[in-house]
């Protein structure tokens, strides 16, 4: 089968990094960033990213309903957001709902704010209701690897308050077990780290995750049979996501 080296370097880099105060973003800015809609080219994202969330919101019908508010912000933009929501709205608004700069997850290309097609939206707090095609995206999103990021009874753990607007890749086994579950990012590492997790498909096939430590500068993963991925954390390790045969 072979074996495959993981640098410790990687571990800032995949869908299932944590980016947070405690964990801010390392590495360059990413690359291969493309437009979440193509009415609005300003509005970047992941490739993969991007061409989820559009197959999402064409899948409930939100085409023009559902629209990009804000996807990739680089550190200069991420700073200029801070320092005018600062100055416009004080410290305790600010530090409710804007990350700081480095420690935003807009800075991976993996979270899209996203709002209901209006004529005036707001940049920081979009609205995005429950019902309506609002609704029925966020009913289907974990399918197409999207979680709603930040929640109410999450924000001790996440510390940022609840945005009903604001998703963030995962992938879909991934966004599947943490819905399942009732977890955010931050809980995630730890629930896979007690145990590999086994998500079973529709299709017959099966998921199953588990966690590799890298405690030292590399570590070494013997190569699985058939598809698998390996996600950094942005803490101490790697993801590693294997897709079983049908059964």
């Amino acid at each position: 089968m072979g074996t495959l080296t993981l640098h410790r370097r990687q571990i800032h880099n995949g869908p299932l990094v944590l980016v947070n105060a405690r964990h801010p973003l390392q590495g360059p800015e990413p690359e291969g960033l493309v437009p979440a809609d193509d009415r609005f080219p300003q509005i970047l994202l992941e490739r993969r990213t991007a061409g989820l969330l559009s197959a999402c919101i064409q899948a409930v019908g939100g085409r023009g309903r559902i629209v990009p508010v804000s996807g990739w912000r680089s550190q200069r933009e991420q700073q200029a957001i801070w320092d005018d929501t600062m100055e416009k709205e004080g410290p305790a608004f600010t530090r409710q709902y804007v990350a700081l700069p480095g420690c935003s997850e807009h800075q991976t290309g993996l979270a899209i704010d996203l709002g209901k097609a209006a004529p005036v939206i707001d940049f920081i707090r979009p609205n995005f209701p429950s019902s309506g095609v609002c609704g029925e995206f966020r009913r289907c999103a974990a399918r197409y690897g999207f979680l709603q990021r930040y929640r109410r009874e999450k924000e001790a753990l996440t510390g940022i308050s609840e945005e009903p607007w604001h998703f963030r890749y995962v992938g879909a086994p991934h966004a599947t077990l943490m819905e399942e579950h009732d977890l955010c990012l931050e809980e995630y590492r730890p629930f896979v780290q007690e145990q590999p997790r086994t998500l079973h498909l529709a299709n017959g096939r099966s998921v199953t995750v588990s966690y590799l430590p890298c405690p030292g500068e590399a570590v070494e993963l013997e190569i699985p049979k058939g598809c698998w991925q390996i996600s950094g954390d942005n803490q101490n390790g790697f993801f590693l996501t294997v897709w079983g045969d049908p059964a």
